[in-house]
């Protein structure tokens, strides 16, 4: 993958605007996402986080504004408009099948054909270039599971979400997403698919976090993009401001403008 630099900006938002009859669920939002980088996107209820992550992925139409990507226009009509982009969403809810493989799991939706007439004509899967792409997929990203012949459904919800996110990694090229990825998890597994992000964060496709999790976010965000009532309140870095002023300027209490200088990203 291209090396490039960290304040180039892989995706970016001006002017979203998104209503539900007299909602406005979000007003004239910005957003960046430089690459490198993992960007923690949170706000209190209502602030428009799900709507602005919806409006990135392609699951919802904006009825203003524009998002870039890699500098040019996009247009997002649906998720697998996105996902031809380059843009794969790990949700909250585990989207896994449970009875099938590991493997089958990880080219769901995009099952590869043997090769020649069995595939072209007959559309027979090839099961087995599959099971070594995912052997290799999980190797580089260090996902300790036994076998990718098990079934998802013996795993535990650590594992099950560490099959999502490696399935979103593999098949990335611009951006990954990930909704409350550690939401449902224990201690023990939410620090393992802490450290899966970051994995994924290494080998150069950044991340957009949504997380309620405060002390998860300030442990492996770059970033915080902190969304209040529709809007970018704003971006700092978590190196240099406190998780309780975070916290006062997504809930009202702090103005962006009280924010030093130096915490602003």
């Amino acid at each position: 993958m291209e090396t490039l630099s960290k304040t180039t900006l892989v995706m970016q938002a001006r002017g979203l605007t998104k209503r539900y009859g007299h909602v406005t669920a979000l007003d004239g939002c910005d957003f960046e996402l430089r690459a490198g980088e993992i960007l923690a996107v949170i706000g209190d209820n209502g602030a428009g986080k799900s709507s602005l992550i919806k409006v990135l992925s392609g699951a919802t139409v904006p009825d203003e504004g524009e998002i870039r990507l890699d500098g040019q226009p996009v247009h997002f009509k649906s998720p697998i408009d996105a996902r031809r982009a380059g843009i794969e969403t790990v949700y909250q809810e585990l989207a896994v099948a449970p009875a099938m493989s590991i493997a089958e799991n990880l080219f769901l939706g995009r099952e590869l054909l043997r090769p020649g007439v069995l595939g072209t004509y007959l559309r027979v899967l090839d099961k087995k270039a599959m099971l070594d792409q995912a052997v290799a997929r999980m190797n580089e990203l260090k996902v300790g599971i036994r076998s990718m012949t098990q079934p998802v459904e013996t795993l535990s919800g650590g594992q099950r979400q560490c099959v999502a996110v490696s399935r979103a990694a593999a098949f990335a090229q611009h951006v990954v997403i990930m909704d409350e990825p550690t939401a449902a998890l224990g201690v023990k597994e939410g620090n393992m698919v802490l450290e899966l992000i970051r994995r994924v964060r290494d080998k150069g496709l950044p991340v957009i976090l949504i997380s309620h999790n405060m002390p998860h976010v300030f442990e492996i965000a770059d970033r915080i993009h902190i969304q209040r009532l529709g809007r970018r309140a704003a971006v700092v870095n978590p190196k240099q401001i406190g998780m309780s002023d975070v916290v006062a300027v997504m809930t009202g209490a702090m103005e962006p403008s009280q924010i030093p200088q130096a915490a602003l990203a």
